[in-house]
């Protein structure tokens, strides 16, 4: 397995025991003081038990009213912002609500705020470190960002704040490699109508370089056999888009999940909520298999353990698992893991029988460009045509329009407002126009550079289901950085990479055997992918299949966010509205 990333920066030697480290000697119970951000992050691997154990016996919401406690310490993990200082100062500046504050930001804190913070809680303070962890590690592979606005920001054409929060995702991208302790090469897209990519790639860069000249801990002040990859979400229009088969994807597609939470119906009528996460083992086997093999081997599972335990055989329903978890108390853990997985499957596979499957065809040809048997599209409309006249979500229907017109790099202004007609969105157009602010064509129009779409790797001789022919681009790229066939023209480097960076290629050629264990992959290569605005779960799944194929190079993939295809359409839309204004509202006393 490779490095996981949770794991890195949470236990045993990371964030936990960066900030419990210092008041450790100490047997005084402490409270530990969390923002919105800082929650997600302590949230993602630890638990409240585990905390409980190093004296932790309260947590708090920073900016929530909190009662004194000033026999106890506390612990603050916040952000470095003057949100978050303020706070830090109210809770001090006249009368100190805690014995002692021992001080944790995720970043570098401005000057600014230091000497403010100083100013007012010199006295209180016992320690104030910064610990450089300011992403969200949202799986062992993948972080993100925790930044969805940032994706407005970048895009919108009314937005003003664009190079501030490019800045912010550079410092944030800049404590992930440092946690790593990778320097690495940095490489971009180059787009011919957008210089978000090239952008941010310069600031990773410079910022990366003040970082390992300040830092007087690491002695890795030259790159490391690492490699970042900037591109942005335009380049690959279609995986967002398309219905994806596979568990992971296809149930935050079809299935209304908030926070990582699946809500469903038990047969006793109660709702029963499920964490999908890296603590549920099974999830973390299943997820990125498709959901027809997903399907098949849940059951079995269940089944294993009924055999087990000498019950009886047989279909393996909701309501016999229900039975099953009356007999056996202490198999219900066991059990109710696989009776979230048993309702989230046959939850997908309704959609999928109701709808989606009818849909899939349609879309993998218009997005491969040939159907099943290898035969090239010649007349994408004809694809189109059945997915309009059936009585599909007016969103599927867009999807459907969006998948044709990426197919044919943009088309008449005629036809578009034929299919706007036609999907009846005459008022929501902006779900198809909007994606030009992401440099894609919707509108063809003959120019001296027009769109070019890039080069797919022949996976004609890959063994594929025929509703999930389509490969997500970021998986070529990936396999093309590993084995250096990039082209510069199009991946310019920012900085260059060590000779000694390889992929697949030179590194398995000069080794003698092959990298298994976990320690000696970890000494191989490493590739970071981050995508602008916003990633899907399908090219998460590819950081996990190339690093599997590879084994000498650890491949994570990052974003601002992560996206699901509706929730990228209502963005999409949104680029085109002005910001709303704010005013504030005075109460006038009364003069009585």
């Amino acid at each position: 397995m490779p490095d996981k990333l949770l794991r890195l920066c949470i236990t045993p030697v990371g964030i936990k025991e960066t900030i419990i480290q210092d008041c450790r000697k100490s047997e005084v119970w402490k409270i530990l003081i969390l923002d919105h951000f800082t929650t997600k992050i302590l949230s993602s691997c630890c638990k409240m038990s585990d905390l409980m154990m190093d004296g932790i016996t309260i947590v708090e919401d920073l900016f929530k009213i909190r009662e004194p406690v000033p026999e106890m310490r506390a612990i603050y993990f916040i952000t470095p912002t003057a949100q978050c200082v303020d706070a830090l100062i109210n809770d001090f500046k006249i009368k100190p609500k805690y014995k002692a504050a021992y001080v944790y930001f995720t970043d570098y804190c401005p000057d600014a705020l230091f000497n403010n913070m100083k100013l007012y809680c010199a006295k209180s303070i016992r320690v104030c470190k910064e610990i450089n962890i300011s992403f969200l590690p949202v799986e062992s592979q993948v972080f993100t960002c925790d930044s969805p606005d940032s994706f407005r920001s970048i895009y919108s054409p009314h937005s003003q704040d664009k190079d501030q929060v490019l800045q912010k995702l550079a410092d944030q991208i800049v404590t992930l490699c440092a946690t790593l302790e990778e320097n690495p090469g940095v490489r971009y897209k180059k787009e011919s109508t957008l210089d978000n990519g090239k952008r941010l790639a310069e600031l990773v860069d410079k910022k990366l370089a003040d970082h390992y000249e300040i830092d007087e801990k690491t002695k890795k002040k030259g790159k490391t056999q690492a490699q970042l990859l900037i591109v942005e979400r335009g380049f690959d229009p279609a995986t967002p888009i398309l219905h994806e088969l596979t568990y992971q994807a296809m149930a935050y597609d079809l299935i209304p999940i908030k926070n990582d939470t699946y809500k469903y119906q038990s047969k006793d009528g109660s709702v029963t909520e499920a964490l999908l996460n890296e603590n549920d083992e099974l999830w973390v086997r299943l997820r990125h298999m498709h959901i027809a093999e997903v399907s098949e081997k849940i059951p079995k599972l269940v089944k294993e353990i009924s055999a087990n335990k000498k019950q009886p055989d047989g279909k393996i329903t909701i309501s016999g698992l229900s039975q099953l978890m009356k007999k056996m108390p202490s198999f219900r853990k066991q059990f109710a893991q696989k009776a979230v997985h048993l309702n989230l499957t046959e939850d997908c596979m309704n959609h999928f029988q109701k709808n989606v499957e009818k849909l899939c065809k349609a879309e993998q040809d218009l997005a491969v460009g040939s159907d099943v048997e290898g035969q090239k599209v010649k007349d994408p409309m004809r694809t189109l045509l059945p997915v309009l006249l059936h009585p599909h979500s007016t969103h599927d229907k867009i999807r459907a329009v969006l998948l044709y017109i990426f197919s044919l790099n943009g088309i008449t202004e005629e036809n578009l407002n034929k299919l706007i007609q036609h999907v009846k969105i005459e008022n929501e157009s902006e779900f198809i126009l909007n994606w030009k602010e992401l440099g894609v064509p919707i509108i063809s129009s003959p120019s001296l550079f027009p769109f070019r779409k890039s080069s797919r790797r022949d996976r004609s001789q890959e063994e594929t289901y025929n509703l999930s022919r389509w490969t997500p681009v970021i998986k070529d790229v990936m396999e093309d950085a590993v084995e250096n066939k990039l082209d510069s023209r199009e991946w310019p480097h920012q900085s260059e990479c060590p000779s000694v960076w390889n992929g697949s290629g030179a590194v398995s050629a000069r080794q003698k055997h092959k990298a298994s264990g976990p320690d000696e992959r970890r000494s191989g290569a490493r590739l970071i992918v981050f995508v602008i605005g916003g990633i899907s779960y399908s090219e998460m799944r590819c950081a996990y299949e190339v690093t599997q194929t590879v084994k000498s190079c650890e491949v994570i993939i990052g974003s601002s966010h992560i996206v699901t295809p509706t929730g990228l359409l209502d963005d999409i839309q949104a680029l085109s509205k002005p910001p709303m204004e704010t005013f504030t509202i005075v109460e006038e006393k009364s003069s009585a």
